[in-house]
C-alpha cells in the first residue's frame, strides 16, 4: 500500500474500495532570493537552439516512480487536499488542488493539470536537445527540485511552452517564488537563458520582500 490509513474515516472508505491519500511529501522548498540571484547570474546567455527534432515523447513525461505510480500521480497526491485514492491506491479519485499560477482551486482530478515549470519546448531550446534519453527523463519526471506545479487547464493552456519573457502568472503573488523555482531549474540543468528572459526574471526577483 502505497500510503497510510488513517483513523475510522478511512476505514469507512476502504469499505467502498477507497483510501484516505495523505500528501507524499511537501513540494520541494524555492530557493532564496539571494541563491536565485546569484544562480541568474551564473547562466549562459545564448541564443535558442533549433527546435529541430522536437518532441514531447522525448521526455519520456509520467514516467513510473518507484511506488509504481507515475510522476503525475504522485504529483497530484503530494500537492492536493483531501485526497482520496481511487482502487488502484494511485490514481486520485477526490481532492482539491491550489493551482498557484491563477490563484484558484480545483476541484476536479481530471482538471488538475501538471505543469513544467521551465517548459520542455524552452528546456529544448536551451540545451536539452543535446542530452541524453535519460537525462532528458530525469528533466520530464524531476520531483527533486520545483519544476512539476500544479496548475488549472486554463493557466497551463495560458503558459503553454512560454517562459518568463513572454508569459507570467497571473496572480502577481507568486512572481516571486516563478522566478526563483525557474531560475533554479534551469541552474540546475545547465541550461542557457536569454537576455529578454534574464530581464524577466529580475524584474520578478525584484517583486520578492526577503
Amino acid at each position: 500500500m502505497r500510503r497510510a490509513v488513517l483513523g475510522s474515516a478511512a476505514a469507512a472508505l476502504a469499505f467502498v474500495g477507497l483510501t484516505a491519500a495523505p500528501a507524499l511529501a511537501e513540494p520541494p522548498t524555492p530557493p532564496s532570493q539571494s541563491t536565485a540571484r546569484a544562480e541568474l547570474a551564473a547562466l549562459t546567455v545564448a541564443a535558442p537552439h533549433s527546435m529541430d527534432g522536437y518532441a514531447r515523447d522525448k521526455y519520456d513525461i509520467w514516467a513510473k516512480q518507484s511506488d509504481g505510480c507515475t510522476t503525475r500521480q504522485d504529483v497530484l497526491a503530494r500537492d492536493g487536499k483531501d485526497v482520496v485514492d481511487g482502487s488502484d491506491k494511485c490514481q486520485p479519485a477526490s481532492g482539491k488542488w491550489y493551482s498557484v499560477y491563477d490563484d484558484t482551486t480545483v476541484t476536479n482530478v481530471a482538471q488538475a493539470t501538471i505543469d513544467h515549470m521551465v517548459p520542455l519546448a524552452e528546456a529544448w531550446r536551451s540545451g536539452a536537445d543535446t542530452w541524453t534519453a535519460d537525462q532528458r527523463k530525469a528533466f520530464g519526471n524531476d520531483l527533486k527540485d520545483p519544476q512539476l506545479v500544479v496548475a488549472s487547464e486554463s493557466s497551463n493552456s495560458s503558459k503553454s511552452d512560454s517562459g518568463p519573457a513572454d508569459w507570467k502568472p497571473a496572480n502577481h503573488a507568486f512572481w516571486c517564488t516563478y522566478a526563483e523555482d525557474y531560475t533554479h531549474v534551469k541552474s540546475v540543468f545547465k541550461l542557457t537563458t536569454t537576455d529578454s528572459e534574464k530581464t524577466a526574471l529580475t524584474s520578478m526577483l525584484d517583486t520578492c520582500t526577503n
